[in-house]
């Protein structure tokens, strides 16, 4: 039987790459689109991408249709999923929240980097956290899913080998990481505009980003040790997809010249569908996981200096949100992971 399935917030970025996702997916219904700003506007005259696919109008997410749903994906900014999560999940919709809500166990330190007070503080130990290369069992069986952030999921995914080798510094990490302009969101923003950012490259965020905890959250629960890393975001004049140089140290007492990466790299994601390993010596481009849910890596020892260099690439709206939503939901409801994802990346 199809499962139904709601998005709460689909008129940014996420929202429309969520609903070019599952418009073909063959064992979900999209049955319930909400946008406060535009109840009753048909999806198509937004989006005319989706003409011929999404046959629906945008609701008010109030409305209680929303608990109709066999599963609601939030593509809201942060603080609205917490509002609603409590009510759909005891009318037994599951939800895979695409901000930050459900992304942090430590309720204070979400509340230290987000600004507010969370609502459902209760549910932070049930949600799990959706990135399936290491919690794939745990969401199998969630009925919470906090969806990763983008340079989380770049960061994590190019350096976990490492991390649980147990033959690097988990003190002394460096992540340069690079995005994309639709990273920040589809509201007006001057400092987006075309004529202001292309052609042009910042960092931003250096004094501290949402996504630096998160990373540390993430990792340090994998290697069962505290980790730190210094976190640096930067500006890119692309639409999609960022770049992240991953820079490590070997532990003390430990020789990582002898350590094969890419035998390490390859076995280690040997059976993961979205993560792909590029042959030894490799440059992964943005270009080649645009509109894919992919991850490509490469692991680097430069020939100068005791440092290990990863380069990890995602498409940040795909595997760095939408598109790792549907494999988490895919998992949550049963179906093949892959499903409606195994699309290639668009070039040029």
């Amino acid at each position: 039987m199809m499962k139904k399935i709601g998005i709460v917030g689909a008129t940014g970025y996420t929202g429309v790459e969520l609903l070019r996702l599952l418009a073909t997916h063959p064992l979900i219904e999209i049955t319930f689109v909400t946008s406060r700003s535009n109840v009753g506007t048909r999806v198509d005259s937004l989006f005319p991408n989706l003409r011929g696919f999404i046959d629906l109008n945008f609701s008010n997410p109030n409305s209680d249709e929303l608990a109709d749903c066999d599963l609601v994906f939030f593509a809201t900014p942060n603080g609205i999923a917490m509002q609603q999560t409590e009510v759909l999940l005891k009318t037994g919709t599951k939800v895979i929240d695409l901000a930050a809500d459900f992304r942090f166990k430590d309720v204070d330190l979400w509340s230290k980097w987000y600004g507010m007070t969370h609502t459902c503080p209760d549910l932070l130990e049930e949600a799990v956290y959706g990135l399936p290369e290491i919690n794939r069992e745990a969401i199998k069986k969630a009925r919470l899913v906090g969806n990763p952030g983008c340079y989380p999921t770049a960061v994590t995914l190019g350096l976990l080998p490492l991390i649980q080798s147990g033959k690097i510094d988990l003190n002394d990490i460096i992540a340069d990481t690079k995005s994309g302009i639709s990273g920040a969101g589809r509201q007006a923003n001057v400092s987006t505009l075309l004529s202001e950012a292309g052609e042009s490259f910042k960092a931003y965020a250096v004094d501290g980003h949402r996504h630096h905890p998160e990373i540390e959250q993430t990792l340090s629960l994998a290697s069962g040790s505290t980790v730190n890393l210094m976190f640096t975001p930067h500006l890119l004049p692309i639409i999609r997809g960022i770049h992240a140089t991953l820079y490590v140290n070997e532990r003390e007492g430990n020789d990582t010249a002898s350590l094969d990466l890419q035998s390490l790299y390859e076995n280690f994601y040997a059976n993961e569908p979205f993560v792909d390993i590029l042959p030894q010596g490799s440059h992964p481009e943005t270009r080649s996981v645009k509109s894919s849910n992919m991850c490509r890596i490469s692991p680097h020892r430069p020939r100068t200096g005791s440092r290990i260099v990863v380069l990890s690439v995602i498409d940040n709206l795909v595997k760095g949100a939408a598109g790792q939503a549907v494999q988490n939901m895919n998992l949550m409801l049963g179906f093949d992971e892959t499903t409606a994802l195994m699309q290639p990346a668009l070039l040029p």
